[in-house]
């Protein structure tokens, strides 16, 4: 009965394996619901400052804000968000692809590439890939906070601002349902007027006229500073979100797995133990008739 033994171990190493997967199911369950909390919630300030931001910029075409300029520069920047951990499925691994191909797309057209990394698997990754890594942030925990990310984040804004840049993309997963998350690699800067007075329209949002204090350029400034920050922040909590949502889902489909092996190791273990049995009552049967 060797080879039962050998089996009875298997499933005991796996019922070990399925508790702990449904342990982590459970637990990203529970931090799921408080990072789409936090998403939702950050969505309308966002917002807010969109609307503020485009009906400002039609208000005052003579002054153009140093994030609205584009540049001809052959240099792009990248802030990649991913995830600290793994055990979330395919998340990273289809964002990480989306970032190669536009990385190597600008690289053929003899454009450099500067990057961010936010979490730990893109840091490593960018390491990996050769792409020259200015800052990174990391271990950011379950609850983002601003005054973190602005740090990193701040070093390519001023690159841009100082015309040493063409471009800044946000790589982030968008969170869109519990079981869908999108990879997105979008232009973050220049800023366009067209297409955040478009995201106003679609908002239902309408104009105001605004009284300036101090003055309009001081306004701007801080304001398109804050509407950046705030796209930034909006990825890392969309990636969150769907962190935890691709965990839960990825720890399920561990559990069923583990589940379904188990019940065919028993199968095998039953029909081993069987065999066993009907092999030692032949061999009795046997020696009985001899004598």
């Amino acid at each position: 009965m060797a080879a039962g033994k050998e089996i009875r171990g298997k499933i005991k190493s796996f019922e070990n394996t399925k508790k702990i997967t449904k342990a982590m199911e459970l637990v990203s369950a529970s931090k799921m619901r408080k990072a789409q909390d936090r998403m939702r919630a950050a969505r309308p300030y966002s917002d807010k400052v969109r609307n503020i931001a485009s009906n400002l910029g039609k208000a005052n075409p003579e002054y153009t804000h140093a994030f609205m300029k584009v540049s001809e520069a052959k240099a792009a920047g990248f802030i990649v968000v991913t995830t600290d951990k793994g055990l979330c499925g395919g998340l990273n691994t289809n964002l990480l692809r989306a970032v190669t191909i536009k990385i190597r797309e600008l690289q053929e057209a003899g454009t450099s590439v500067q990057t961010v990394a936010i979490g730990n698997k893109g840091l490593n990754f960018l390491n990996r890939l050769g792409a020259p890594v200015v800052s990174h942030a990391t271990q950011l925990g379950d609850t983002p906070h601003l005054d973190r990310l602005i740090g990193p984040v701040k070093v390519l804004l001023d690159l841009y601002a100082e015309g040493k840049l063409s471009g800044v993309y946000l790589c982030y997963t968008r969170f869109i349902n519990t079981m869908k998350q999108e990879a997105v690699v979008e232009p973050l800067l220049p800023l366009s007027a067209a297409k955040m007075e478009a995201e106003t329209k679609a908002s239902g949002a309408h104009g105001w006229d605004y009284i300036y204090e101090p003055d309009a350029k001081t306004v701007i400034d801080d304001l398109l500073v804050r509407y950046v920050e705030a796209l930034v922040y909006q990825a890392v909590a969309e990636n969150m979100a769907s962190e935890q949502s691709a965990r839960m889902v990825a720890m399920k489909a561990a559990t069923d797995n583990a589940g379904n092996l188990i019940g065919e190791l028993k199968l095998v273990y039953n029909k081993t133990r069987q065999a066993a049995i009907t092999k030692e009552l032949s061999e009795i049967v046997a020696g009985a008739a001899a004598v």
